[in-house]
């Protein structure tokens, strides 16, 4: 297998032109072991929200988060042989992050020597008290992003430009991006909110 990490996200173009559903986590980690480089970079692609979110509600910049970020796709690139449930390939990220995470801060504290902290990537670590709150928020935001995935394209793209630009994106510029009449968002977002709605009762989000 040879593949290359990339902490580096996928253009806003990129991105925004994403049609379809989220491609199924044990696609993603078969074509890896085959070396495809693009499934290495959409499995990134599909998790960088959930890793990146971690250590930023742990309260590290964004620098030590990108370091963090860094170390858990290295972790994942050595072990992902050895994943024998790709479908918990989520909640491995999840735990080693938060653990990883963890353990930095008790670095930074001097409670915890380079010499005696135990490596990742390995057996996945049971996650500390104090970071379960973290753990079960970044879990329920990553479950929101993957209801939000489930839409049609256009909703997806609405979504985004009304719901996550700062500052929302005006109503004249999301109907001259999606080629629709600026009278019809309305109508249109009700829409999709509500198929939103149909995939989150589904996916049993809190």
């Amino acid at each position: 297998m040879s593949l290359t990490l990339s902490a580096q996200p996928r253009s806003r173009k990129a991105t925004d032109l994403l049609t379809g559903k989220m491609r199924p986590d044990e696609e993603l980690v078969r074509e890896c072991l085959k070396g495809d480089q693009e499934a290495w970079s959409d499995l990134i692609d599909k998790y960088k929200n959930l890793i990146f979110s971690v250590p930023i509600k742990y309260g590290f910049s964004r620098e030590e988060a990108a370091d963090i970020f860094q170390d858990v796709c290295l972790g994942l690139l050595s072990e992902l042989k050895s994943i024998r449930e790709p479908k918990a390939i989520a909640k491995w990220l999840l735990m080693v992050t938060a653990h990883k995470c963890y353990r930095w801060k008790r670095r930074s504290q001097r409670t915890v020597s380079l010499d005696t902290e135990e490596q990742l990537p390995g057996p996945v670590p049971e996650v500390p008290a104090e970071a379960q709150e973290i753990v079960v928020q970044a879990e329920r935001e990553q479950k929101m992003r993957e209801a939000i995935s489930s839409l049609p394209a256009r909703c997806q793209r609405l979504v985004q430009m009304l719901f996550f630009e700062d500052p929302p994106m005006p109503y004249q510029e999301v109907a001259t991006t999606l080629g629709i009449a600026t009278g019809s968002i309305g109508f249109i977002r009700q829409r999709c909110l509500g198929k939103l709605k149909k995939s989150v009762t589904e996916m049993r989000i809190a």
